[in-house]
């Protein structure tokens, strides 16, 4: 499974979006688009990130830019994967 496919779902169980998340494209926006998308969201997404791959992420590394669209999220992940 690839990242797009694991954030995709990520997306979909955290959200409760359900056949929503299949629409998701890299430029798809997400913050102001995804109504779903709040504050508290934002904070059990990065939690469900962290947990499914096994990484940390520090509150200073999460930005507006990080959630601006799904791609921005996906590279986000793979970043912090990698490293």
């Amino acid at each position: 499974m690839t990242t797009v496919d694991e954030v995709k779902n990520i997306l979909r169980e955290t959200l409760q979006i359900g056949d929503r998340a299949n629409e998701l494209e890299l430029d798809t926006p997400l913050l102001g688009n995804i109504p779903e998308l709040d504050s508290m969201a934002v904070a059990m997404l990065v939690t469900s990130i962290e947990d499914h791959f096994d990484v940390f992420i520090d509150d200073d590394e999460i930005s507006a830019e990080t959630f601006e669209t799904f791609g921005s999220l996906c590279q986000f992940v793979d970043s912090k994967h990698a490293g």
